[in-house]
């Protein structure tokens, strides 16, 4: 049964629908009279908040970027990288696009990714109109919702950066500037996120809002920042932001069984997205796990070359991976997420920020500075909780390499990390076109910008690659 809180949200998700118009032709649709709407959704710190608690719930939209479902970043990465195999490329043609990066600039999926971000910016702008512009809010309240959008927004930029390169930077809810928008450069959407994660971190606490941990707070800020500062090379600031989270240990803890990482509001976990009100299971758990020889609904597997990597003893492969099958059919899955079915209450919430992250960028950190035995323990915090030895090297580019694994083993399935580490590190096409016959080497390894968008905006340029 629905609480009357998530009755609320739907309220104001309809409300804002008003303004927040259909993703893919939000920019080119005349100005909705977003004075109305704005009078009732921030008339009041209530309705305010659950304004907010809309774009959350956005953000777990079958169809969106973040949502962890077949059309998220989640799996379609995966299936780029090494990560997933095709199970079902019959019921999923454009899947085998991306397995070797050979996509159509009409491609659908690139466009879900584009079209379900920009639509959470577009909320986030027009939130912090409305937050600012109302006189009817508290200032607490003001400055904890402010900051939270400011994240979100910052959070959606970041994968449209690590998956187009620089983009359109949207800060308005005016369509006329919106659709003439071009693209900026990656260097300057990256300041753009870096700005609004560093007003995020000053407006909020360390507190999490009602006690869940799917509302961001300060420290949510600071282990974006730190992911974003290690892709920009920035070693001093990323090991300072990976440093603010773990010395952090009042709130932030390894979790000693691996099989409660990802529950609900876990101590490990940073930022979770909460499938309250939807489903009641996650979605990573409903796409991955496969309960019969049926891709239609769980078109992905793990992929042997992922599976070979696991070092003997490993007690993520034997706690993370699950199997169906025996002899030669045996098909592996990502077993992070135990629930495939509805939960009501969900045990488990999507996990989008956890700790063990930040000690392996630390980790990287580190070691480009020359803090090798910081760097060692770091790394070893993450090895000894999954069973493993020390590290038995102090050779730099012997670290890095064990870093890369580390957080290929840590990190799997989880919202593009291999993808992106693959691309920034440089070694995309020397790794992938090893495992893939028909593997497309491109320059930079971009997803392409919709088609459809470059037909409505003609300052909006395509990649080179297409």
């Amino acid at each position: 049964m629905k609480t009357q809180i998530q009755y609320k949200i739907y309220l104001i998700a309809f409300l804002l629908s008003i303004v927040f118009v259909a993703c893919e032709d939000y920019v080119t649709i005349a100005p909705p009279n977003s004075k109305v709407v704005s009078q009732v959704v921030f008339e009041s710190d209530e309705l305010a908040t659950a304004a907010v608690n809309g774009i959350y719930h956005e953000l777990f939209n079958f169809n969106g970027f973040a949502s962890g479902s077949v059309n998220s970043i989640t799996v379609v990465t995966g299936v780029s990288a090494d990560e997933l195999d095709l199970y079902n490329p019959i019921a999923y043609p454009e899947f085998e696009e991306y397995y070797e990066h050979n996509i159509n600039p009409d491609s659908s999926t690139s466009l879900k990714f584009w079209s379900t971000a920009y639509n959470i910016i577009y909320m986030c702008n027009a939130a912090l109109e409305g937050l600012n512009r109302s006189n009817k809010i508290t200032e607490a309240t003001k400055q904890q919702l402010v900051g939270e959008v400011h994240f979100i927004r910052a959070f959606a930029y970041f994968n449209l950066a690590n998956l187009y390169g620089g983009v359109p930077l949207i800060n308005t809810t005016d369509y006329s500037k919106n659709a003439l928008e071009p693209r900026a450069s990656k260097e300057n959407t990256y300041q753009f996120i870096i700005e609004d994660l560093n007003k995020s971190k000053s407006m909020l606490s360390v507190s999490y809002r009602d006690n869940q941990r799917t509302h961001v707070n300060s420290y949510c800020a600071t282990a974006l920042l730190s992911r974003v500062y290690l892709y920009q090379e920035d070693w001093l600031n990323a090991e300072k932001m990976a440093s603010e989270i773990i010395n952090a240990s009042q709130l932030f803890k390894l979790s000693d069984d691996l099989n409660k990482v990802f529950l609900a509001n876990s101590e490990e976990a940073i930022w979770q997205i909460s499938p309250v009100g939807t489903t009641g299971e996650t979605r990573e758990g409903n796409i991955f796990i496969i309960t019969t020889p049926n891709y239609f609904l769980s078109p992905v597997a793990l992929s042997e070359d992922l599976l070979n990597a696991f070092e003997n003893g490993d007690d993520r492969l034997n706690q993370w991976v699950s199997s169906l099958g025996s002899g030669v059919e045996v098909d592996y899955f990502p077993f992070k997420y135990k629930i495939k079915s509805t939960i009501d209450p969900p045990s488990e919430y999507s996990t989008v920020l956890r700790l063990a992250e930040q000690y392996l960028i630390r980790a990287e950190a580190r070691t480009n500075q020359g803090l090798i035995i910081e760097a060692q323990q770091d790394i070893n915090a993450i090895r000894n909780r999954a069973g493993l030895s020390n590290v038995n090297t102090s050779l730099t580019a012997d670290l890095l390499d064990i870093i890369l694994k580390e957080r290929r083993i840590e990190l799997f399935s989880e919202r593009g990390h291999r993808w992106f580490d693959l691309k920034r590190i440089g070694q995309a096409n020397k790794v992938l076109s090893a495992l893939k016959p028909n593997w497309n080497s491109t320059a930079e390894l971009r997803y392409p910008i919709p088609e459809s968008e470059l037909a409505k905006n003609p300052n909006l340029s395509q990649n080179s690659e297409y």
